[in-house]
């Protein structure tokens, strides 16, 4: 019996540009559906750019009605403002996705250039002409959309990564057809 086409949002959570990705799969392959930021000026407070952050991330998950999300686990950050500033960001993402009742997957960054160009140490250029090529893309998206992107392909080739423990689940939510209903 075929499957049903899965859709998958990718989020490249930051507080001035989060990018966003989503694909449909079916039968082992990938269409780009959309592709776009939220963006927040500098000018901005921060309490203020999370609030813009989460809705127009819910506002997404409401046009895209994804069965999952994938987000890039958390890096080391050397500069404490900046580590600050990426946590708040994840926390509104993951606050939008509860609320709509969609699970979220964190994979590390590595194994998103892995599942992407079959190398973790993957250059950023390479892995933006890897997702153009997969998804057919006529241009390359600029680099936070292409990380998104790069997100849910992941996400979307990843059952066995899952089953190993390579991404954790983050958030509660309607199981995805791969977990069962």
């Amino acid at each position: 019996m075929p499957r049903a086409p899965v859709r998958i949002l990718g989020i490249d959570a930051a507080l001035r540009v989060t990018g966003l990705g989503a694909v449909e799969c079916a039968g082992g392959a990938c269409r780009a559906l959309e592709s776009g930021v939220v963006a927040n000026p500098a000018s901005r407070p921060m309490a203020d750019c999370l609030v813009h952050l989460r809705r127009g991330v819910a506002e997404c998950l409401a046009r895209v009605r994804p069965g999952a999300v994938a987000l890039e686990g958390i890096f080391y950050c050397r500069n404490v403002r900046t580590s600050i500033a990426l946590g708040a960001a994840r926390g509104a993402v993951l606050i939008a996705c509860a609320e709509a009742g969609v699970p979220v997957y964190e994979y590390a960054p590595r194994d998103v250039k892995r599942a992407v160009t079959g190398r973790g140490g993957a250059e950023k250029d390479q892995v933006a002409r890897m997702v153009t090529a997969m998804l057919g893309l006529t241009g390359t998206p600029g680099d936070d959309e292409t990380d998104a992107l790069a997100l849910a392909v992941c996400h979307a080739h990843s059952g066995t990564s899952r089953a190993l423990g390579l991404a954790r689940r983050l958030t509660a939510g309607a199981p995805t057809e791969e977990e069962g209903t």
